[in-house]
């Protein structure tokens, strides 16, 4: 046994980067893919490596999760027999881990009761439950975000991408939702921070706690200073703790912020491994990877938990059409576009109407009244894009008497829709809002019905219900 456990001991013959090579002595010997190696570096600090290929002469190449900083050549490296796991339990909640688990708030150990592997064996299709079953009813879940209750509403169990470019307030926006349904809901809270600044993150938890929803949120991260391996690996893992939640019958809210930071850590370590990039310069397992993670957000079959999940996606140069963005689309069934103009206009938050949609926008979902009304909200909207552009060139002196009515009441809803955040009151030197989907409905029956054409339209302007 002895014997066995000493040939199954590779040692490292390369390191280039995160990308570390591991001789064996015989083909029986290397470890499966995706199979957990650990050694360390001449310090001894332990180093996980994940098997990513088998090469020819017995060698595993594989992609470290965390540094490969001081690793020596012919280091010994041991096969765990399993994939890389994370730990789960109760005592997670209000802690901030890594990528595979470890504290990093300098609060102590973890005490858990089991571990599970973040990643589910390739053992046949059957082995994995893909795709998600159609829920019997629908539950939607209040965000106290007018313009998101209103036309984008949220449905458990499923999946919401927030899209924008550099500075749009996709952070803040998340934060917002995160503070208003966990401080309401019974349900707990995952944060996966993959390949975000480290100030975000310790401003997220700052937050939190001076918001006393510490205690229901798990925090993970995987930041910008961290190697691909730890920024692509930390969602899965964050995927992982929220399985073993709802495994306990518990409703889970699912934050992921970045997702394109997760599939631009797949196309680093694709890169780096040397495979052919596709067309555009992407990995050519980009669709594989971000279906991998979104085919695990599902609602239990057995019990009654959920995984909800919110996730923000940066837009490289606001182009939507980038291969990773469009890759996404197809996984959400609420797509939230944060636009660069209403930024511009002080529209907060900045989302754009007409670019974004909603597959829960349904009357079977959300009722009769509340789909009419949304609709009624974007063909006014519709109709001042095109009237707005008609007032840059004449003024709104030449316009019809009818069409000047819904000129004013389409700019009296565009700033109805914008609304105080709880979160950052800093900012904006105002009380945050949580306002009630009915209250939004009435607020914007009443401005298309003209019962307050005597208001100002700056009185409408960052207000919570009317």
């Amino acid at each position: 046994m002895e014997q066995e456990k000493k040939q199954k001991v590779g040692r490292v013959i390369a390191v280039q980067g995160p990308v570390v090579d591991v001789k064996f002595d015989s083909s029986d010997a290397i470890p499966d893919i995706l199979e957990n190696i650990n050694t360390e570096t001449i310090d001894g600090k332990k180093v996980i490596l994940e098997v990513a290929e088998h090469l020819a002469g017995n060698i595993a190449r594989c992609i470290s999760i965390n540094s490969t900083f001081n690793i020596q050549r012919s280091a010994p490296a041991y096969p765990q027999d399993e994939l890389i796991q994370v730990p789960v339990g109760d005592g997670l909640f209000g802690r901030i881990v890594n990528a595979w688990g470890m504290p990093i708030d300098q609060k102590g150990d973890i005490p858990y009761l089991e571990k599970m592997p973040i990643r589910l064996r390739r053992s046949g299709m059957g082995s994995v439950s893909v795709g998600q079953e159609k829920p019997e009813k629908y539950e939607i879940l209040e965000t106290g975000v007018k313009i998101i209750d209103l036309l984008y509403p949220l449905v458990k169990g499923s999946k919401n991408g927030i899209l924008g470019g550099a500075a749009l307030g996709k952070s803040i926006l998340t934060l917002e939702i995160i503070h208003n349904i966990v401080k309401k809901a019974k349900g707990a809270c995952v944060f996966v921070g993959a390949g975000e600044r480290i100030r975000e993150g310790n401003e997220l938890f700052m937050e939190l706690s001076h918001r006393d929803i510490l205690s229901k949120t798990v925090l993970i991260y995987g930041q910008m200073n961290e190697s691909p391996g730890a920024r692509f690996e930390v969602v899965m893992s964050g995927i992982t703790i929220a399985e073993a939640i709802q495994r306990k019958n518990q409703d889970v809210l699912l934050f992921v912020d970045n997702v394109f930071r997760f599939l631009q850590a797949g196309s680093e370590i694709s890169n780096l491994l040397g495979r052919i990039p596709s067309e555009t310069g992407y990995q050519p397992t980009l669709f594989s990877e971000a279906s991998e993670f979104h085919e695990r957000i599902r609602t239990s079959k057995e019990g009654g938990g959920s995984i909800t999940s919110i996730e923000a996606v940066y837009v490289p140069a606001d182009d939507l059409t980038d291969p990773a963005v469009v890759t996404l689309f197809s996984f959400f069934d609420s797509i939230i576009v944060l636009s660069r103009q209403r930024v511009q206009m002080g529209l907060y938050p900045a989302i754009e109407p007409l670019f974004s949609s909603s597959a829960n926008l349904d009357p079977d979902i959300v009722g009769e009244a509340h789909f009419n009304t949304a609709q009624e909200v974007i063909r006014v909207l519709q109709r001042y894009e095109e009237l707005r552009r008609i007032v840059m060139v004449i003024g709104i002196e030449e316009l019809s008497a009818g069409d000047r009515v819904i000129y004013e009441r389409a700019r009296k809803i565009q700033n109805f829709l914008t609304q105080p955040f709880f979160v950052a009151e800093a900012y904006t030197g105002k009380r945050g809002e949580y306002v009630p989907v009915e209250q939004t409905i009435d607020g914007c029956r009443k401005i298309i019905s003209g019962q307050l054409d005597h208001k100002a339209e700056g009185d409408f302007y960052l207000i919570g219900a009317v």
